[in-house]
């Protein structure tokens, strides 16, 4: 892919998460994602490329659904998997960790996946080939202290808060481990396990199958390690399952099974402060963002801080 997609992801993830702040705290989860939602597909449908929406939106209200082309077709072929806002709640209440992601590929890079849930553990490039998300979790808990050098109860677990992750939450307290707890956005949890220098030693838990594939792109260009499995609890829940793992409900999906090519490059911008970025911050006449850029061919991370002044701008 052409490098100048790094820049213009960068966009595409600022433009969403200056839209989507304006109404950060004032309770309206859709307003929240329809402003990051609507601001990202304007600079999709003028960009140079030709480009197909593999990880979107569920639901065809949203500008960017699964299946939607975007792009003026005149660039490079291109398949993204797209979060507009994730953790619209939190941008909605005021709270923490929400954010807006792209993740840009090459055809046939993203795994095509259902608005099911995934069972997910993440772990950053030290710990690489230790976990096993079939042992249990004081193993592999154990075993991700031991790669880091640290005590059991120095080892940070991020874990969605959900009520499907509470007998994970029990566990990993009888362990002795420390949580952190988030409300939504389990990308940016499962990608803080591969930045230096971050609080989160490993991912956790029960969380969207949408989201684990565009944290499996961060992961990939990060060097850390990632498995999932699809988690059901009734007859079509597990045909879910058995369809996405042709026949086999328990498969065990690896990033190289959720992100297929090695051309893929990713941009993720805070919203509200979160595990991962600050978020937005206003001034008189204009704001601030704080963004990564990660591009796995050449395994370059940057983090732009980018100030953005209204008077040149289109008003958000």
């Amino acid at each position: 892919m052409n490098r100048n997609l790094t820049l213009e992801a960068a966009r595409l993830t600022e433009f969403s998460a200056l839209n989507a702040s304006r109404f950060m705290g004032r309770g309206d989860e859709d307003l929240c994602y329809r402003s990051a939602d609507e601001a990202m597909w304007k600079i999709l449908e003028k960009m140079d490329i030709d480009g197909e929406v593999i990880i979107g939106a569920a639901n065809r209200d949203s500008y960017l659904f699964d299946g939607r082309k975007v792009g003026n077709g005149e660039g490079a072929e291109v398949e993204l998997a797209v979060k507009p806002l994730e953790g619209k709640r939190t941008c909605a209440t005021g709270g923490h960790n929400s954010i807006s992601v792209v993740a840009i590929g090459v055809p046939n890079t993203f795994l095509k996946v259902p608005p099911c849930l995934m069972h997910k553990i993440a772990v950053g490039p030290e710990c690489r080939g230790v976990v096993d998300i079939n042992q249990p979790p004081e193993i592999n808990i154990q075993r991700v202290a031991r790669a880091k050098g640290k005590y059991i109860e120095d080892i940070t677990v991020c874990i969605l808060d959900r009520d499907v992750n509470t007998e994970l939450v029990s566990d990993i307290r009888r362990i002795g481990a420390r949580i952190r707890y988030i409300t939504d956005g389990d990308i940016s949890g499962a990608i803080s396990t591969s930045v230096e220098d971050s609080s989160i030693d490993m991912l956790l838990g029960i969380g969207g199958a949408k989201e684990c594939v565009i944290a499996a792109a961060a992961l990939k260009c990060l060097g850390g390690d990632l498995q999932a499995k699809v988690y059901y609890k009734d007859y079509f829940e597990k045909k879910v399952a058995e369809d996405l793992g042709r026949g086999n409900a328990d498969k065990i999906y690896r990033i190289r099974d959720l992100i297929k090519k090695d051309d893929v490059l990713l941009s993720v911008t805070g919203i509200t402060d979160g595990v991962l970025l600050p978020g937005v911050q206003y001034f008189s006449g204009g704001a601030k963002t704080k963004s990564i850029v990660i591009r796995h061919h050449t395994h370059t991370v940057r983090f732009i801080d980018a100030i953005h002044r209204f008077d040149y701008k289109p008003v958000f």
